[in-house]
């Protein structure tokens, strides 16, 4: 046990903590060693509250704000009592969280803000349960505080409010609310108070500071306006996470109505002091710009975003919809829906007299015609680097840049009312391209509304497609905008290939082709930005369910060509991805890739060793290649040069990359161990690889399950003459350490390899059988459907070698290892395990597939050649089981067997599967046979007694037992 930390020691972590902060690296990282040491040790935060707390250290702040990072830390890593570590005693804790309490009026104003983080963090852990008076000591102190001491508690409420209100369970938001409902008032009336005071002051401030009193006036006038903002924010808090939402409670929220209006009134009482205090006062203009969501309140462009943001927040508000189901009127009136309804009607009423038809259509053609139109210094930032234009374009939040704050307005907009703004749009489209010829060579207004008319049909494309045919519009205007080659054109082309993307839904056979034409024509065009958006939209027409090979299969190499020599020019990452992205769907997509492997090969070689470093773009590599190996099917050998290298790079956990690279390299892996014709010496030397991934974790189980079941297939007695213990260590690390779903996907893995080699294995993964054992004994599945699958599964393996290596289990079962093992794990220990085994069998007979139930079958035939007497016990039952699988079992073998039937080519992965499944022993097997052999030496064995055990069965069920073994 470490030993604790006492009052005595305070100089020590005094000193370390000053050391830890020294320049010299000699003196620091001792310090922090020994730091991180003490971090253990009951009493190191009770320290540390003694080192933020002291009167004589108030100048060391540094140390001081160093001793708080400490405590928080250890807050997050011993607060919690745990099982690998002691922790922080329970009076330890009483003693801190009274410390904390008694020491809120700290002057710095850092280790202020880092006290009231302490109390935030425990008071997640500990409120209420520990902590009960938290709130009530805080309310108690904060009626007789003065302007410091009040601006602190504010501050520490503020900062535990926050981190209460984002608990999410049910108990802890109930409890958020009593906390509401106990500190609204106080807070909204000294938040009122404070208003008034901060607005006074404001009025009376002088211009000039030229006493000390005064520039002390200001001072606690400075604290007040933080304190009023932090009750600004509290407030909020309260409101938002305090009180049920009207839509869900269906009554008025009387906070929200009350305070809103005095928010908005203080908001514009503040207005006249902002130029004003800019020079003058600077203290109160950080102030003011602080109390506006936008400090730049001056930017008329984020005015504006704000103002969007608000009406595409209500426009999209549902509670403001009008509900479409169906009214429902009980006995007592309205029911809670219908009153609902009645609020939402309301709601829609006031939306719909601010916004009637007029304006509706009014602001969709402002939004167009104003926000949509490309401005001179988009154009300029387009010249100067269209790769990186696109991108912005692309990938900017929609709530940052005016254009894209606007587009998502529109869509919006025309999503509500879209029969009203359907007309509307297509009108503005006619006239722009009416207003701009197709021969224009000039950027013009007609150009860029143009431009802004062809964003705005591309983005509601869904909608509009009931206004506008696409081949009309196609044949009609966009091919012919194509035909013009002149560079300023570009700024048509690029929302072409946005529109030819967008619309993909709409486009019929007969218009797929020269759209394809065009797509892959504007991938060469010589502005990026263009040829950027075309491969995005080329990627949506190549994933889309419609997408015609017939009709793109001649314009591939040109395809190939473009992507190559595109992914060439670019130089941003994100245009690497997109393109290498776009040769990934194709390689994916098209089924003639093997004309083109070596072009392929050579790509992925050289694009491998341009991006050394770039992990983000190796992925992308790693799964293209995926789609490579898969399309190249079993030639996938002749890309083997490149592909083991990259391979054996991915699945090292030693390389600098792995944990980037791991997860895509290993699927890369499975695919080609599933597409190889056969076993190599370098995919035979890789497996050790795999155990190490697994004995780090079993986050890619599911995927190295199909790995080892690859190399059980393609490598039979080779592989496991190699690799048999790796296999055994690999099986026993996953049996008894991942979940019931991660059983069930190892089984079959486990299963093949006793199919195939029934003498070698079992000897081998000795371990892992007795874990199985362990599993098939326990109790704990009767309500639990995957325990029962994990049960009848593990008893299915076990009944498998019973059948196919009988002696080994019958060794197994008497082991004194397995008695161990059971009794450690609390099983309770029959006086013959395989007797218990065989009432599992006869259990779980009713409830498992067909192979399954066959192979029980079998194993309870052949127990009955073993020397235990106390089978006869259980004749009846064993019996049962064989004759019913004799009598219906083998039609539901054969149906499972045409169901496997396909069309897999000879060296496929799923061709061999089915070939070792059709070649399984227990298939082959007759159990009408097996059960009329075992009788008679069953017989030979027991004599009188099995006669006497055969005389009580049921007529009946010896009368079906006779026609199943045709004994008639």
């Amino acid at each position: 046990m470490l030993m604790a930390l006492s009052a005595s020691d305070l100089p020590t972590i005094y000193s370390l903590l000053a050391n830890s902060m020294s320049g010299d690296e000699s003196i620091r990282k001792p310090a922090e060693l020994a730091l991180a040491q003490c971090e253990a040790r009951p009493g190191f935060c009770s320290c540390l509250m003694e080192v933020i707390t002291a009167k004589d250290l108030i100048s060391q702040v540094d140390v001081r704000l160093l001793a708080s990072v400490y405590f928080k830390n250890s807050i997050n890593r011993y607060w919690r009592n745990r099982r690998d570590s002691l922790g922080i005693s329970n009076e330890e804790k009483a003693h801190l969280r009274q410390k904390l309490l008694s020491h809120l009026r700290e002057e710095n104003y850092q280790i202020a803000v880092m006290l009231a983080v302490l109390i935030s963090k425990i008071a997640r852990i500990d409120y209420p349960k520990e902590w009960a008076e938290l709130f009530s000591v805080l309310a108690q102190q904060l009626q007789s505080a003065d302007v410091l001491s009040s601006h602190r508690i504010f501050l520490t409420l503020f900062r535990t409010l926050k981190e209460l209100s984002t608990k999410r369970l049910a108990s802890d938001q109930r409890k958020f609310a009593e906390i509401s409902s106990h500190l609204f008032e106080y807070s909204w009336h000294l938040w009122q108070s404070d208003i008034q005071t901060i607005l006074h002051a404001f009025s009376t401030l002088p211009q000039n500071i030229n006493s000390n009193a005064l520039e002390k006036q200001q001072d606690e006038l400075c604290l007040k306006c933080e304190r009023w903002l932090l009750g600004s924010k509290i407030i909020r808090q309260l409101v938002i996470f305090g009180f049920a939402s009207d839509a869900k409670s269906v009554q008025e929220v009387r906070p929200v109505k009350e305070i809103s209006p005095l928010f908005l009134n203080a908001i514009q009482s503040f207005l006249p002091y902002y130029s004003s205090f800019r020079n003058r006062h600077p203290k109160f203009w950080d102030f003011i710009k602080s109390a506006y969501p936008e400090p730049d309140i001056l930017s008329f462009e984020q005015f504006m975003i704000q103002c969007m943001v608000m009406v595409k927040s209500v426009l999209e508000c549902k509670e403001y919809k009008p509900s479409l189901t169906g009214r429902v009127i009980d006995e007592n009136g309205l029911t809670l829906e219908q009153m609902k309804k009645n609020i939402s009607s309301v709601a829609g009423n006031v939306l719909t007299s601010l916004m009637p038809r007029e304006r509706i259509v009014f602001l969709c053609e402002v939004l167009i015609r104003r926000y949509f139109v490309l401005t001179p210094s988009d154009l300029e930032e387009w010249y100067q680097n269209p790769e990186a234009f696109h991108h912005e374009q692309d990938m900017v939040q929609w709530t940052e840049k005016l254009r894209p704050c606007a587009e998502a307005l529109y869509i919006v907009l025309f999503e509500n009312h879209s029969e009203l703004l359907g007309p509307i749009v297509l009108s503005i489209l006619q006239d722009a391209t009416n207003g701009c010829p197709t021969l224009v060579t000039e950027i013009t207004p007609g150009l860029l509304l143009k431009d802004a008319a062809y964003g705005a049909a591309a983005y509601v494309y869904y909608e509009l497609s009931n206004y506008l045919s696409f081949k009309t519009w196609f044949d009609g205007a966009l091919s012919h905008d194509l035909s013009n080659d002149h560079p300023n054109m570009r700024i048509i082309h690029r929302k072409v290939a946005l529109i030819l993307g967008q619309w993909v839904s709409e486009i019929k056979e007969d218009t797929k082709r020269p759209v394809y034409c065009s797509l892959i024509k504007l991938l060469q065009d010589k502005d990026l930005s263009v040829s950027l958006a075309a491969c995005r939209s080329l990627c949506l027409h190549i994933e889309d369910a419609n997408f015609s090979e017939r009709e793109f299969i001649d314009l591939l190499p040109l395809c190939w060509e473009s992507c190559f020599q595109l992914i060439e020019e670019v130089q941003e990452f994100d245009s690497k991805v997109q393109v290498l992205n776009l040769i990934s769907i194709l390689i994916g997509r098209i089924n003639e890739v093997i004309p083109f492997a070596s072009k392929l090969v050579q790509f992925f070689e050289k694009f491998w060793e341009e991006s050394s470093g770039e992990s983000l773009l190796q992925i992308q590599l790693l799964i293209a290649f995926k789609n490579f190996v898969v399309a190249l099917g079993y030639q996938s050998p002749i890309c083997y040069n490149i592909l083991l290298p990259i391979l054996h790079k991915g699945i090292d956990i030693n390389s600098p990359d792995h944990l980037n690279l791991l997860e895509d390299s290993m699927l890369l892996w499975e695919a080609t161990l599933s597409h190889a014709p056969s076993m190599v010496s370098q995919l035979l030397a890789y497996f050790p690889c795999l155990v190490e991934i697994m004995e780090r974790s079993f986050d890619h189980l599911q995927v190295a399950v199909g790995i080892m079941e690859d190399y059980i297939i393609l490598g039979g007695m080779e592989f496991l003459s190699v690799h048999a213990s790796r296999v055994a260590k690999i099986l026993d690390l996953i049996v008894g350490n991942v979940n019931d779903r991660g059983l069930l996907s190892t089984f079959p893995v486990i299963d093949i390899l006793i199919q195939c080699f029934p003498m070698e294995v079992p000897p081998l993964i000795s371990s892992t059988l007795q874990k199985l054992t362990v599993i098939c004994l326990s109790g704990g599945d009767d309500h639990d459907p995957s325990k029962a699958a994990v049960k009848a599964s593990s008893a299915a393996i076990l009944a498998r070698i019973l059948v196919m290596n009988t002696s080994y289990l019958a060794h197994l079962t008497a082991e004194p290892s397995l008695s161990l093992l059971l009794q450690s794990s609390g099983v309770p220990i029959a006086e013959n395990i395989l007797l218990s085994l065989v009432d599992i069998w006869l259990d779980k007979a009713d409830s498992v597939s067909s192979i399954q139930r066959k192979t029980y079958a079998l194993a309870l035939s052949s127990i009955l050649k073993l020397r235990l007497p106390q089978v006869l016990d259980k004749l009846d039952q064993i019996l049962s089981v064989c004759t019913s699988e004799i009598l219906g079992g083998n039609n539901d073998i054969v149906e499972e067997e045409s169901r496997s039937d396909g069309e897999d080519t000879i060296l496929s992965k799923q061709f061999r599967r089915r070939q070792i499944k059709l070649s399984d022993p227990i298939k082959k097997l007759s159990l009408e046979a097996s059960v009329r052999e075992n009788l008679r030496t069953c017989s030979a064995l027991y004599g009188e007694s099995f006669n006497s055990a055969i005389g009580r069965m049921h007529p009946a069920a010896l009368a079906q037992l006779r026609q199943a073994l045709n004994m008639l």
